[in-house]
């Protein structure tokens, strides 16, 4: 798929030079960038929901899991 973008010269200049080094086409250079962008924002993502499931653990424990938690141990060999 074609797809037409604008970038600052800066970046466009880079991205060129990088590409010549690398001996890949422009467009395949470009491709690997979004693919590994969209891998970095995935990962962020990921931890971010992760952080948000953790940031507030409960106050207090469930008793039924407390319960069985001291009886496992209760029969746990030390």
């Amino acid at each position: 798929m074609k797809v037409a973008i604008s970038v600052p010269d800066p970046i466009y200049r880079a991205a060129e030079s990088a590409a010549r080094r690398m001996r890949v086409p422009r467009s395949r250079f470009y491709a690997r960038a979004v693919g590994e962008y969209l891998k970095q924002v995935e990962r962020q993502d990921v931890t971010q929901r992760l952080n948000q499931v953790y940031a507030d653990p409960p106050e207090e424990p469930d008793a039924f899991l407390a319960a069985a938690a001291r009886a496992t141990f209760r029969r746990s060999k030390w």
